[in-house]
């Protein structure tokens, strides 16, 4: 994907057809000449508000749940949300909405207090970060997280966060999709990592819902919303109801580390070994990535590869640019074999490369 495409602004809009939904009416409440009973006219009209309420009750069951546990972070130029990991003051948010700063504001949804955070870890490369209060305040709520491995395209979803400075607000969408591959820009203080598996939302993200909460139905947080799309066709406007959040196996699998060890010690990331930049050829067209670098006893060192190759496949997938090589490696675990072609002199090779890891 392309990442200029890629930015934490989004809106969620739907439009149905009314002349499917007057039929449908007509033939359910038997007005059409049916000879249906007026019992019956009373049993369907009575069940429609009767699950609409039922439906309305989860919602508001679950923003009382889970929005105490969703925080907004303010640092000294920039404004997001984060959500509480554990009783001990731990947050997890957006590497991009800490950015370079090492201390934050913190105010929790139900309280107008300020309280101070610090930073713990930032992980860029997976745009996650970690920070923790300073003094815990009674009441704070750790989130429940959810099994990213259960999430289904369909599942209702809500957005909470503080999306353009609108602290504890509330969006509700459908998963769109799951595992998508995206590549983040660093336009507009993003931190341009490529982030698998995510999954897709039409709930509404806009700028500051960053390292809020995606949640279900059963108050579980199934994602960290991190990008929207831009239509470029549209002057980088919204692109309505496409946004998309970090898993929250991802999130756990970070944030646990952090908060163990003070760092990330195993990102699960596959690594190619290399420094590399996008060339383009004769025709000023993205042509592959050129190696400008290889790190010594990498999986490219080890198979042969040197700087000044210019990489055109990777696995099954044709190489034009970094970003693209970087969504191929996403795909991937360390350890895993894939063959890599390239071309050295104008001469085409390849070789098998072990990958290691991020």
């Amino acid at each position: 994907m392309d990442a200029s495409r890629f930015r934490s602004r989004a809106g969620s809009r739907v439009l149905l057809p009314l002349t499917g939904a007057v039929c449908a009416a007509a033939l359910v409440s038997g007005c059409a000449g049916s000879g249906s009973s007026g019992a019956s006219d009373t049993t369907t009209q009575a069940a429609a508000p009767a699950a609409a309420n039922s439906l309305q009750e989860d919602y508001q069951k679950v923003i009382k749940d889970v929005l105490p546990s969703v925080v907004q972070i303010q640092a000294s130029s920039d404004l997001g949300s984060g959500v509480v990991y554990d009783d001990h003051g731990h947050i997890v948010t957006n590497a991009h909405v800490v950015g370079d700063e090492k201390t934050f504001k913190v105010t929790a949804a139900n309280s107008t207090d300020e309280l101070t955070a610090k930073l713990v870890y930032t992980y860029p490369e997976q745009d996650l970060a970690v920070i923790k209060l300073e003094k815990v305040p009674d009441g704070l709520k750790a989130a429940t997280f959810g099994d990213s491995s259960k999430v289904e395209v369909g599942q209702i979803t809500l957005a909470m966060g503080s999306p353009l400075g609108l602290s504890s607000s509330v969006t509700q969408g459908i998963v769109s999709a799951t595992g998508r591959t995206v590549s983040e820009g660093r336009a507009g203080g993003g931190t341009g990592a490529t982030i698998a598996n995510m999954v897709q939302t039409s709930a509404a993200i806009n700028p500051g819902n960053s390292g809020g909460a995606l949640v279900n139905l059963n108050g579980e947080v199934i994602g960290i919303p991190t990008l929207a799309a831009t239509d470029p066709d549209l002057g980088d406007s919204a692109a309505p109801g496409i946004g998309f959040a970090i898993p929250a196996s991802m999130v756990t699998t970070v944030a646990d580390q952090v908060i163990k060890d003070g760092k990330v010690t195993d990102s699960g990331r596959a690594a190619l070994g290399i420094t590399g930049r996008t060339v383009v050829d004769d025709g000023y067209r993205a042509s592959g990535v050129g190696v400008v670098s290889v790190t010594d006893g990498g999986g490219a060192d080890e198979a042969g590869i040197e700087a000044g190759d210019v990489i055109t496949r990777f696995g099954g997938t044709d190489v034009t640019t970094m970003q693209g090589l970087s969504e191929a490696l996403a795909a991937e675990k360390p350890g895993d074999k894939v063959r890599v072609t390239y071309t050295r002199d104008g001469d085409e090779k390849s070789a098998e490369v072990t990958l290691g890891e991020m």
